[in-house]
């Protein structure tokens, strides 16, 4: 070979662009797994199985890929289940209305769309925690609180009412929705407001007057309609530009 062609090799291996290598066992797929479609696939799964039923060798099945392709984006399954948590919420977020009446029309409109959510996506009510962390997360909570800024309520009670109004969404929305998946490896919703009410109507009702005068409702409540219904009482605080606290 003469140097000229050594050097035209050469100079042609100097601009050839270099491939990015792929993850471990990633058997050379021509779509690039990443995380976001793992945690699609994630979603997927924990809809149809729930959180026991998602396994790492399923979801690699699912994916026809291999483990450690997936233990190279995602730490483990608590990680990959809180990811997917985050990913609904992301999608409830992004698809909120935005009506035009308002701060506080617009953050109830929010709360909805995330009760909304984390109804249709059970499994993922109990894993989105408050103080927030993940991206979907502090995206909700900044939302939050730009409106609540936007409602003329002091500045100095900003973050307690911010927070208070994300703590009621996510922790009630929990509260409402996770039983369910409690009870529903045994029984329906109906059926276990059914046992609720009839362990409450077996009460004294000396010592549980309130509890034993609910049973009906509480056999026939709206899921939705509860939480709205103590998310209004809430707002309802916004409609004055006064500081909400009740004088000392």
């Amino acid at each position: 070979m003469s140097n000229m062609e050594h050097g035209s090799m050469m100079c042609q291996n100097e601009v050839m662009p270099r491939t990015r290598g792929r993850a471990p066992d990633g058997k050379g797929r021509a779509d690039a797994l990443s995380r976001e479609i793992i945690v699609s696939a994630a979603v997927a799964l924990l809809d149809e199985l729930g959180e026991r039923g998602l396994t790492f060798r399923l979801l690699a099945k699912q994916l026809n890929t291999g483990l450690g392709a997936l233990y190279w984006h995602v730490a483990n399954k608590d990680e990959l289940v809180a990811l997917a948590a985050d990913q609904v919420l992301g999608q409830a977020f992004t698809a909120a209305p935005r009506p035009k009446d308002g701060a506080g029309a617009e953050l109830r409109a929010l709360a909805i769309a995330v009760f909304d959510a984390l109804d249709r996506h059970p499994w993922a009510a109990s894993h989105v925690n408050a103080p927030p962390t993940l991206m979907n997360a502090l995206h909700l909570l900044d939302r939050i609180g730009t409106l609540v800024a936007g409602t003329g309520l002091p500045a100095e009670r900003h973050f307690a009412v911010s927070t208070a109004i994300s703590y009621y969404i996510t922790g009630v929305s929990a509260q409402i929705v996770a039983p369910r998946i409690t009870a529903g490896a045994t029984t329906s919703r109906d059926a276990f407001l059914h046992q609720t009410a009839e362990h409450w109507e077996k009460l004294d009702p000396a010592d549980y007057p309130f509890l034993t005068r609910i049973t009906t409702e509480l056999r026939d409540h709206d899921d939705r309609d509860q939480f709205t219904t103590g998310l209004d009482l809430l707002l309802n605080g916004l409609n004055t530009t006064a500081d909400p606290r009740p004088p000392a």
